[in-house]
This record gives structure tokens, sequence and C-alpha cells, in this order.
């Protein structure tokens, strides 16, 4: 079953709105996803305060925070010999350092058992086990800002209800997926997409599109022709939401058989697998509402 919402704000002035405006539309989907939600927000990239050059933002996981998280900024630090600061959010930490330390926080990472929900100059994502309106909570969603974000409510059918099978699948910087639907060749799809170097780690069907992605894009497609080509290889019925550095792109399977409906104003795009997500959206009256057509990308960036 599963609920979408994504949000791409037009008018800056809202930016400071966003969180608010898309835990209302989780929190509507919440009877479409009851076991866990996730979200991600695409904000203001880190910088170096003394260089101004971008910092590169790592969302990581535990599910031991209070002994996991102790003292993180100074161990990453002396790890990677770069400066670093950590924004510390309930089980998920937002880490900001130079590109070029990235891979030896990686490694630091690894080694002390940290999980990377997503990498990226803009993107931060918030995942967790239970009800949308708790998880946003959890993480203070309603408070942060931002210029466009994606989120998901789950209802688990072919894998197990954990924070690694929630929604968004980030396997690309700066770009993540959310996906209502069920793919049939998934497991055929992730032996070719691991010979090529993009494995899938979970048993999450969703996880698979995003990597299949990826690795288009690795191919030197764009973005556009990376979902069409979702179209013709991974079969099944399905509804894609991908979130990149500047936009959000949809694409449905051609026989579109999970809803579906979008809403546009001079202010905002936004998306959802109900309209009645959209209800407390500002200047919502006067949004030309539609629902995209079943095999058609559509695609908003600034």
């Amino acid at each position: 079953m599963c609920g979408i919402v994504g949000l791409f704000l037009k008018n800056e002035s809202l930016n400071p709105r966003l969180g608010a405006m898309l835990t209302d539309m989780l929190i509507t989907m919440t009877d479409r996803g009851p076991d866990s939600a996730g979200i991600a927000i695409y904000g203001t990239p880190g910088a170096d305060a003394t260089t101004t050059a971008a910092r590169l933002k790592l969302t990581v996981q535990s599910d031991t925070p209070d002994t996991a998280f102790a003292g993180l900024a100074g161990k990453l630090a002396e790890a990677t010999g770069a400066p670093v600061d950590v924004r510390i959010l309930d089980t998920h930490a937002v880490i900001e350092l130079p590109a070029g330390a990235r891979a030896a926080a990686e490694a630091f990472l690894d080694r002390h058992g940290l999980r990377i929900m997503g990498a990226g100059e803009r993107m931060e994502i918030f995942k967790e086990v239970g009800l949308p309106r708790d998880v946003a909570r959890r993480f203070g969603l309603r408070g942060m800002s931002g210029s466009h974000g994606i989120g998901h409510t789950r209802m688990a059918t072919e894998s197990a209800v954990t924070t690694l099978g929630a929604h968004p699948f980030s396997t690309g910087e700066d770009q993540c997926l959310v996906h209502n639907g069920s793919l049939s060749n998934h497991n055929q799809v992730r032996r070719r997409l691991a010979q090529k170097g993009f494995a899938p780690k979970t048993q999450n069907d969703t996880e698979v599109a995003a990597c299949y992605i990826s690795s288009r894009l690795a191919e030197g497609a764009n973005l556009g022709e990376a979902l069409e080509g979702t179209l013709s290889d991974l079969d099944g019925f399905f509804t894609f939401v991908v979130g990149t550095r500047n936009g959000f792109g949809v694409v449905r399977d051609p026989i579109a058989c999970k809803p579906a409906v979008m809403a546009e104003t001079d202010d905002y795009v936004a998306f959802a697998s109900e309209y009645r997500a959209f209800a407390d959206l500002p200047g919502i009256d006067a949004a030309r509402v539609w629902e995209p057509e079943p095999a058609t990308v559509y695609f908003w960036e600034r």
C-alpha cells in the first residue's frame, strides 16, 4: 500500500515552512503506511567558514545513539584529519565535513557500526520504525527548512519492518527514491546490479530501483532517461518519486495501478498518493490538480 508525499517550493519565502508542510502531508498518509516513515529534506548546503567551500553531509543512524554518538565529532576529526561538525537528532546524526574526507569518514563509520542513510551537499534523510507522527516528532521534522523534500509512509509487504527497510533509499549523492507498489523482477535486476558494482544492501525491492537509477546515471544517462528506463527494465506496478539536489521527479508504471495526484501553484509543486494530503497547503483551492499520466516522466528543478 504505502503513501508518498513530495513538495517542491518555487517561492523561496516558503522555505522555512517546508518541514511543517511535509510533516502534515506525511501524517495524513498514516493509514497507507503505519509501520515506519521517512523523509528527505533538501536544505542549505554546509560550507567551511574559512573557505566558503561546500561541505559534504553524511546522515547516519544508530540503534544505540547515546553511546555511538558520544564524542563523535572529535573522533571523526581525529580519524579524518579534517574539521567535523555533528548535529544529533534522536537516532540519527548529520555529519558535516570536507568532501575530501569522505572515504576516511566512511571507513571510520563502518568500523563503528554506524549506518549511512544518505550523503550529499544538501540532502538529509531521517527514517525510523513507528507511526509517521511519532517519527516526525522524534526528528523535529516540523521545524526543518529547505527548498524541497519527499517522504514515505510504509506498509511492509516484501521485507521486514526495520529502519533500513524504511524509505527513502539513497544510492547516490543528493539522490534518493521512494516507492509505492511492488516489483516482480527485482531479484533478477538485483543480480545484474551486483555485477555492475551497485549491489543493494537490503532485501527491499525499492532499494533495487534506487540502485538501478544510480547505475544508469553512472553509465551516462540523465535522470529523465534513467526514470524512463524503469518502464522497460523494472516489471511490476509502481510509482517512483526521486529527489535530487535541484528538484524531484515522478514516474508511474504503464498501467498506473497505484494512486497518485499532483498539485501546482505559482508557489509550489506537490505530489501525494491521495488528494487529502494537500488539504492544508496554502492556496490549494486555486491549484491546478491532476493525476500524472502512466509511463510519463515529470520533473521539476530550480
